[in-house]
């Protein structure tokens, strides 16, 4: 379940983001302000979460009555081996210590969907944290961390899971919407593989942004999935990135791994709606529609 500590919604006093340079870090510091929200930025040319003297280094930063919102993981391009699952442990390791010893208003945890195995049935937050690869074995672990340390400081912690996420800004360009737009726009083609048959949900940077916002005005307490409640498979993406081209556009069918297994990941967002009512997720067409408009103009 879901506690809003904040009957009628308020913005904190500042809002600190762990991460500078990440896809969903940028956003958010550029969406929050334009709420009217003082937003205090840490990347790791400030302070390096991978350090010994990281949790000093935050205690001096963070004030009681700021909202604290962790962005900063190695994603998986950086790494999906041993190495990386311990450098991510570490940094939530860091931030558990500061949080502990300098408690804050609140937490946000921007964690994955990939804490979650593939399953046949939609996932739900109570969906049981499995983890796909030793990247959503760390998400679980940072969850079951930061659950901890935000116990012992008695402040609330809000976990989100956002499912695979789109937008001008991203910086991984994985299979799927964020590669298709840019290889169609530069090359007029689009690589699938196999049929693109399989089906995901594909939430828009901003719009997570804003669900994020939301969670900081009601000073929101738990976890939520952040997901439309829409899984289209990749050949659809394809084919409505196509549409909206400006140049014909060829879709290529490539020859899966072999072995390689057609999965599908569907969300019940029934906690999302029934939390936040007048919250609304732009259709993909339309959210891509906006991306391509953004990286054609520069």
């Amino acid at each position: 379940m879901l506690t809003h500590h904040n009957a009628t919604p308020r913005n904190p006093a500042r809002v600190v983001i762990l991460g500078a340079n990440g896809f969903i870090a940028r956003d958010l510091a550029q969406f929050l302000p334009a709420q009217g929200m003082a937003v205090e930025v840490i990347g790791s040319a400030r302070v390096d979460l991978l350090q010994p003297d990281t949790a000093s280094q935050l205690r001096v930063r963070l004030r009681p009555d700021d909202a604290l919102v962790m962005t900063s993981a190695l994603t998986p391009e950086k790494g999906k081996d041993v190495r990386t699952f311990m450098r991510n442990l570490t940094m939530a390791a860091n931030v558990c210590a500061a949080i502990e010893s300098s408690p804050c208003t609140q937490i946000i945890y921007l964690s994955s969907d990939a804490v979650f195995e593939d399953q046949p049935a939609p996932f739900t937050e109570a969906t049981p944290r499995a983890g796909i690869g030793l990247y959503g074995k760390m998400h679980a672990a940072r969850e079951e961390m930061l659950l901890h340390s935000a116990a012992v400081a008695k402040t609330p912690l809000c976990i989100v899971r956002p499912c695979a996420v789109y937008g001008p800004g991203d910086t991984h360009n994985s299979y799927g919407p964020n590669r298709f737009l840019r290889t169609a726009l530069k090359d007029g083609r689009i690589a699938l593989f196999g049929d693109g048959e399989e089906q995901r949900d594909h939430i828009h940077a901003r719009d997570l942004s804003r669900l994020i916002a939301l969670c900081l005005t009601r000073r929101t307490e738990g976890a939520l999935n952040a997901a439309t409640g829409q899984s289209v498979s990749f050949l659809e993406v394809a084919q409505v990135i196509a549409r909206l081209c400006p140049r014909p556009v060829e879709i290529i069918r490539q020859p899966r791994a072999p072995g390689a297994i057609i999965t599908h990941r569907h969300f019940d967002v029934a906690r999302l709606r029934r939390e936040f009512p007048d919250f609304q997720c732009r259709p993909l067409a339309q959210g891509l529609a906006e991306m391509r408009d953004e990286l054609v103009a520069g």
